[in-house]
């Protein structure tokens, strides 16, 4: 039966959103490998189920793969910028806070600016936690990592520079490194000047993003404490730049979210 879905990105990091009942049957995993292959499918990073809230909405993240993901900053306010936009004709409205519970926590949202189909939000991304430095053997090199979680793993590799070909070995080899069992999120890291980095992404079950907002988040982390960053930051992916400020209540990431298109997946449901 067709399935009406819609389509978000921020900086390129792109997600398909479907209401939470239409997707159920234990298919999830199924819907995600389908609807976001870019060939056979409409094409996305990842496939977000939601459901609306009072006070904004839960989701559930699958990435293009169809593994399961804690949470992504982008997604999250992909999900927040569906849920402001007025137009939507399931409801909503330009509510300057709105709260996405995700498996990874609850995250908070204020909207600063509404120019549809462009929304840009400050949200707060609660905090870092399991913050250490490892050293491990990678795509036959050894490797100083910096691992720590903000809602969902991540492992930070802060660099001089960041090498294409470099990043094309480490990044799915620590992705998927034995001292992960689950998986991790990786990141290469330059401290450009103390308020600018830049980084490139290689997302667990996604591979290589344009940008990533939970990674920028982390990457400002481990930068302030082992690269000499500031607490407030520029973070630059190939996407291009969102702002990170850690602060003594937590992390807040601004940028915008972009609702790109709404439609009708038309294929029967994976495995019907």
């Amino acid at each position: 039966m067709p399935v009406e879905f819609t389509k978000a990105h921020a900086y390129g990091n792109d997600f398909l959103f479907i209401e939470e009942h239409l997707a159920a049957g234990g298919q999830a995993a199924a819907w995600a490998r389908a609807v976001c292959d870019r060939h056979r499918g409409i094409g996305a990073d990842g496939l977000i189920l939601y459901r609306r809230t009072p006070a904004g909405a839960t989701m559930k993240l699958l990435n293009a793969d169809g593994s399961a993901a804690e949470v992504s900053g982008n997604g999250v306010r992909c999900l927040a910028a569906l849920v402001a936009d007025g137009d939507d004709d399931r409801g909503g409205g330009e509510a300057e806070e709105i709260t996405i519970d995700t498996a990874g926590g609850v995250k908070r949202l204020t909207l600063l600016q509404a120019a549809p189909p462009r929304f840009r939000f400050r949200a707060w991304m609660g905090r870092a936690s399991g913050l250490a430095r490892r050293q491990l053997e990678a795509a036959g090199e050894q490797v100083g990592v910096i691992v720590l979680s903000v809602g969902n793993p991540q492992c930070i590799v802060l660099t001089d520079a960041l090498d294409a070909e470099r990043f094309a070995r480490l990044g799915p080899a620590l992705a998927t490194h034995e001292a992960f069992p689950e998986g991790t999120n990786v990141e290469l890291v330059h401290v450009e000047r103390p308020d600018r980095l830049r980084i490139r992404i290689w997302e667990r079950g996604v591979g290589p993003t344009s940008a990533s907002g939970t990674g920028a988040c982390a990457s400002a982390v481990a930068a302030t404490v082992f690269g000499g960053a500031a607490s407030a930051m520029d973070v630059v992916s190939p996407g291009g730049s969102q702002r990170v400020e850690l602060t003594a209540d937590g992390i807040y990431l601004t940028g915008w979210a972009e609702l790109t298109g709404r439609g009708v997946w038309l294929s029967p449901p994976p495995g019907a």
